[in-house]
C-alpha cells in the first residue's frame, strides 16, 4: 500500500487505542463517580498502559525490524513511525494521570485515607515503618552493584527497582535493588485511619543504608517494561512435545524479552538518563517519567479496609447480580431450558443459572455428555467442580481449553490439570488459531431420542468477571444450533477449521463471509437497511469498508464500540451515515451483538467476536442467532437503553476524538438503567414453589 492510499474514514488502531484509555482515565475526573472507584480508574488506566506497551508497543518494534518499509493501511505510517506518534502521545497522557492522582490523593485526605511520602509521617510512624524495614524488606532484599566483577542484572518486567549512582572514592558504580515480589505494594500504619506508605519508597528512603560503604550521588525508583509478545507458532517446538509444556516455556521467555519502555519517578541527570538508555538499547523517547505509582493494584483492597459508613461514602453502592425474571425459583434450569429458551445478562443478572444448569447436569441420568470451549477462568471456579463432578459421574466430558489466552496461561494450566485428572477429554486446540468461542453443549439421551442444550456466551465462563463485565448468554434446546454445535466440538476433536454450519455463524471459516452478505442485504434496501453493532473493537479493513460502502448506499448504521475503533464515521461522501458512541463505565462494556434490519426481517446474533482481522481469521469464534421472541425484546431492550445513554456515552467524531453528547432531555445512565431494571424484575418474579415433597408435608400436617 502507498502512504497516498490512504482512507479519509480510518484511523490508527494504536491511537485509536489510547484514546480509548484516556476515556478511562477521564473517569476519574468525574464528580458524580465516589472517590475511590474514581483512583480505581487511574489504576486500571495504568495497568491498561502496561499491557499495551507488552503487546501492541512490543509487536510493532518487532515489526520495525522485519520490514521498516510496510506500512499500516489504515494511516499510511510504518512501525517507527507509529511507534513515534505512541510516545508524544503517552507524555501528556502521563502527566495527566499524575495530575489526577494527586488531585484524589488530596480529595481523599479528609476521610482519612491518605497515601503518604516518608516526609509526612508521623514520628511513631516513621518508628513503625523503620522497624518494619528492619524485619519484613531488609532480610529479603538483593541489591548489587555493576563493575567489571559485577555484571549489568537482568531487571525483570513491570518489577520496581532503586537504581542508585554510588561514588567510592575515585571510582563510581551503579546499584540497584530489585522490590522483592513478596513484599505488598503499601504498608498500612497502624491507627483508625488510613495511612499507607509504598514499599518502593520506604526502600528508597533506605537506599543510603543499604549500600553504606558507598555515598549515593543519585538514586530513582524505576521499572522496565518489556515486550511480552509471544504466540506459540512463533517458536519452535519437538513435534512429540507436550503443549502445557511448551507454555511453560514460553511464560519464562516472557520474562526475559527485550525492554520496551523505562519508568522512573522523578527526572535525573542526563548522565544518569544515559547510563540508563545505553544499558536498556532505549533511546530517551521511551523513557517516561511519572509522580504517580507505576504499580496501583494495591487500590482494589482500600474499601475492604474502610468502616462501613466511610466504605457506602467513597465507593460505589453495592450491587449484587439478580436473580433473572426468567428463570422460575425452586425448579429445574436443565427443564426450564427444554420448555423455553433462557438469556441471562451479566453482571446485571447473575451467572448462577448456567452453573446450576451445569450442575444439574453432571448428575442427571438422561446427560450423555458435556462439551465446552473455556478461554479465561476465575481463580476459582465453580464451574470446574461441576465439570470434574460430571465425569466422576460417568459423564462423558470435553473441555476444550485454551492455554494461550494472554496473561492467563498459568492458570488455563493449572485447570486443564485438574480438568484432566477427574476424567475430563482435554483439547488444546489449534497450533496458529487460538479457541476465543463461548460455547457449551449438553447431549441428552431420553427413551433412545438424543436432545441438545447449547449455550453461547459473548463472555468468559468466568464467575468473577461475570459480575464486573456486561455480557449475554443464551441457553436454547432449538434442534438445529444443537446439531451444529455438535458438529462444531466434532471438528474441534479432528482439527477441522472448514466444517459446515446451518445456524451458527464460525470463524475462521465462514463468519467474515456471512457477515458480509448481511451487510450486502442492507445495502439492496438503500435508505430502509439498518444495521446495529454492539463491539469491543472495529479494526478488520474488509469490514470497515463494507460498513462504509453500506453507509453509501444510505444503510442506517449505529454502533457502540468500546475500545478501538479504526472506523471514523461522519466522513462526507464515505460514512456520513455511521454514528458511533462508546460508552465506559462502573462495569466493563463486553457484550457482542450483531443485528441487520429491522421488524419482520431483523436478524440478530450475539457472538464472542469483535470486528477485527484476528477474530474473524485467526481464531475460533462463534455467533449464534437468536430465534427466541422474548430473548430477542430483551437484547432490544438492552440496546435501545445503550443508545439513549448520554452520561456516560461519547460519539466517535469523523476527527477521531470522542466528545460527550449534547447534554439534552433528562439524563440516561444505561448502566444504572439496567441495574435497577434487574432489581425491579428480580422483585417481581414470582414466589419460588415448593418442591413435591415440602408440598406432600405441608398437607400431612394441615390434615389433607
Amino acid at each position: 500500500m502507498n502512504r497516498e492510499e490512504k482512507r479519509s474514514y480510518t484511523q490508527n488502531r494504536e491511537l485509536s487505542w489510547l484514546r480509548f484509555n484516556e476515556r478511562v482515565l477521564n473517569e476519574a475526573l468525574d464528580d458524580t463517580v465516589p472517590l475511590l472507584e474514581r483512583l480505581k480508574f487511574v489504576s486500571i488506566f495504568t495497568s491498561n498502559l502496561d499491557e499495551f506497551f507488552m503487546i501492541r508497543v512490543g509487536s510493532l518494534h518487532d515489526m520495525a525490524l522485519v520490514d521498516q518499509e510496510a506500512v499500516d493501511k489504515k494511516s499510511g505510517m510504518t512501525a517507527t513511525e507509529q511507534l513515534d506518534a505512541i510516545f508524544s502521545a503517552v507524555q501528556p497522557l502521563i502527566r495527566q494521570k499524575d495530575l489526577i492522582y494527586q488531585l484524589l490523593r488530596r480529595q481523599l485526605r479528609p476521610f482519612g485515607v491518605s497515601a503518604l511520602s516518608m516526609e509526612e509521617l508521623e514520628p511513631p510512624e516513621l518508628a513503625y515503618i523503620r522497624q518494619y524495614f528492619s524485619a519484613e524488606i531488609d532480610p529479603i532484599l538483593s541489591p548489587q552493584i555493576v563493575d567489571s566483577r559485577h555484571p549489568f542484572p537482568h531487571l525483570a518486567n513491570k518489577v520496581l527497582h532503586v537504581g542508585a549512582l554510588l561514588q567510592e572514592k575515585d571510582r563510581q558504580v551503579f546499584g540497584v535493588i530489585p522490590l522483592p515480589a513478596s513484599l505488598p505494594e503499601v504498608v498500612f500504619l497502624p491507627g483508625a485511619e488510613l495511612r499507607y506508605i509504598s514499599a518502593a519508597e520506604i526502600l528508597l528512603s533506605e537506599t543510603e543504608h543499604i549500600f553504606s560503604g558507598y555515598q549515593v550521588a543519585e538514586k530513582v525508583l524505576f521499572c522496565v517494561t518489556r515486550n511480552a509478545d509471544i504466540t506459540p507458532n512463533d517458536e519452535s517446538f519437538e513435534v512429540d512435545e507436550d503443549f502445557r509444556t511448551q507454555m511453560r516455556k514460553l511464560l519464562r521467555e516472557r520474562k526475559r524479552l527485550s525492554p520496551v519502555r523505562l519508568e522512573l519517578h522523578q527526572n535525573v541527570s542526563p548522565a544518569f538518563l544515559r547510563y540508563f538508555c545505553q544499558r536498556l538499547r532505549l533511546t530517551e523517547k521511551e523513557v517516561f517519567v511519572t509522580s504517580s505509582p507505576m504499580k496501583m493494584g494495591y487500590v482494589f483492597s482500600l474499601p475492604d479496609r474502610l468502616s462501613p459508613p466511610l466504605r457506602e461514602c467513597l465507593t460505589y453502592p453495592p450491587f449484587q447480580p439478580q436473580p433473572s425474571d426468567q428463570i422460575t425459583p425452586g425448579e429445574s434450569v436443565l427443564k426450564q431450558a427444554l420448555r423455553r429458551d433462557l438469556l441471562l445478562s451479566y453482571p446485571f443478572e447473575s451467572m448462577d443459572p448456567f452453573l446450576q444448569l451445569i450442575r444439574e447436569a453432571s448428575s442427571d441420568p438422561s446427560v450423555i455428555s458435556i462439551k465446552i470451549t473455556i478461554y479465561r477462568l476465575a481463580s476459582r471456579a465453580k464451574l470446574v467442580d461441576y465439570l470434574c463432578a460430571a465425569a466422576e459421574n460417568g459423564k462423558d466430558v470435553t473441555v476444550m481449553i485454551e492455554l494461550r489466552a494472554r496473561f492467563d496461561e498459568q492458570n488455563n494450566i493449572d485447570w486443564s490439570q485438574r480438568l484432566e485428572e477427574a476424567g475430563c477429554r482435554i483439547l488444546y486446540g489449534f497450533d496458529a488459531y487460538k479457541v476465543h468461542s463461548k460455547v457449551c453443549l449438553i447431549t441428552r439421551m431420553e427413551r433412545g431420542k438424543v436432545s441438545y442444550i447449547t449455550q453461547v456466551g459473548t463472555g468468559n465462563y468466568n464467575e468473577k468477571t461475570a459480575c464486573q463485565y456486561t455480557d449475554l448468554s443464551y441457553i436454547t434446546a432449538d434442534e438445529g444450533i444443537g446439531q451444529d454445535a455438535n458438529t462444531f466440538f466434532k471438528n474441534l476433536a479432528i482439527g477441522n477449521l472448514n466444517g459446515t454450519y446451518r445456524h451458527l455463524l464460525v470463524a475462521p471459516n465462514a463468519m467474515k463471509t456471512k457477515l458480509m452478505s448481511l451487510i450486502d442485504r442492507e445495502i439492496a434496501k438503500g435508505g430502509d437497511g439498518y444495521i446495529f453493532l454492539k463491539l469491543n473493537s472495529v479494526t478488520d479493513l474488509e469490514l470497515i469498508d463494507k460498513l462504509r460502502q453500506a453507509s453509501q448506499a444510505g444503510v442506517e448504521i449505529r454502533m457502540i464500540v468500546r475500545g478501538i475503533c479504526c472506523l471514523l464515521p461522519g466522513v462526507p461522501g464515505e460514512t456520513e451515515h455511521i454514528r458511533i458512541t462508546s460508552i465506559v463505565g462502573r462495569f466493563l462494556e463486553h457484550s457482542r451483538i450483531y443485528l441487520f434490519g429491522r421488524g419482520q426481517e431483523e436478524t440478530m446474533y450475539i457472538s464472542s467476536a469483535d470486528f477485527m482481522t484476528r477474530n474473524m481469521n485467526r481464531r475460533v469464534e462463534v455467533a449464534c442467532p437468536i430465534h427466541s421472541q422474548e430473548a430477542k425484546r430483551k437484547i432490544l431492550q438492552l440496546v435501545d437503553t445503550q443508545l439513549q445513554d448520554n452520561t456516560k456515552a461519547r460519539e466517535l467524531g469523523s476527527d477521531g476524538i470522542c466528545r460527550p453528547l449534547p447534554s439534552t432531555g433528562a439524563p440516561v445512565d444505561a448502566q444504572a438503567v439496567l441495574m435497577q431494571t434487574a432489581v425491579e424484575r428480580a422483585n417481581a418474579r414470582p414466589e419460588p414453589r415448593p418442591s413435591r415433597t415440602l408440598r406432600q408435608r405441608i398437607h400431612r400436617l394441615l390434615g389433607r
